[in-house]
C-alpha cells in the first residue's frame, strides 16, 4: 500500500497548510489545517478535513465495512449501517486519540441483536486494522442501535 502527499499551500500560494494525497489505488483527497489567528502563515484555510479527522473516518469506514460484510455473510438482510465516532485526544504532544466511542446504527429485516454484537466484536477483535492500531493508544468502546427496516 502506498500514498503520496503533496503540500499545496493555500490556493497555490505556498503558505498555509493545504495538502493533496494520491493513494496507491489512484484516488485523491485533500486535507487542510485549522486557521491559526496568531500565526496565519502556519494555519490552514479550513477548506478540507484535518488529517486526524480522516484517520478517524478511515477507522469508521474500516469497521463499518467489516460489520456489513460479516452480517451479509451470515445471510442477514442489511439495509443500512452507519457509525458515529467520537474521540478524545491527549492534551500534550503528540495529541494521540485516548478514547474513541463508535456508535453503530444497523438497519435491516429481522437481524438479531446478537448477530450485530458479534459482527462488531469480530471487527474490533480480528478484522479492522485501523481500530486495532488506534486501540494501541485509545480505549475503544462500541454501542449499537438496531432498526427494523
Amino acid at each position: 500500500m502506498e500514498c503520496t502527499v503533496n503540500w499545496t499551500g493555500a490556493l497555490g500560494t505556498r503558505s498555509g497548510m493545504g495538502f493533496v494525497a494520491e493513494t496507491g489505488s489512484g484516488h485523491t483527497l485533500t486535507m487542510d489545517g485549522a486557521p491559526d489567528p496568531a500565526k496565519p502563515e502556519n494555519g490552514g484555510q479550513n477548506l478540507a478535513p484535518r488529517p486526524l479527522e480522516l484517520l478517524l473516518a478511515g477507522a469508521g469506514g474500516c469497521t463499518a465495512y467489516d460489520v456489513v460484510l460479516i452480517l451479509k455473510r451470515g445471510r442477514h438482510v442489511v439495509q443500512g449501517c452507519t457509525v458515529k465516532l467520537t474521540a478524545e485526544r491527549a492534551e500534550t504532544d503528540p495529541k494521540v486519540f485516548t478514547a474513541i466511542h463508535m456508535q453503530f446504527t444497523v438497519t435491516g429485516k429481522g437481524i438479531p441483536a446478537a448477530a450485530v454484537e458479534r459482527a462488531i466484536a469480530m471487527s474490533h477483535d480480528k478484522y479492522c486494522s485501523a481500530s486495532v492500531m488506534l486501540g494501541k493508544t485509545a480505549a475503544i468502546t462500541t454501542g449499537f442501535d438496531l432498526v427494523e427496516g
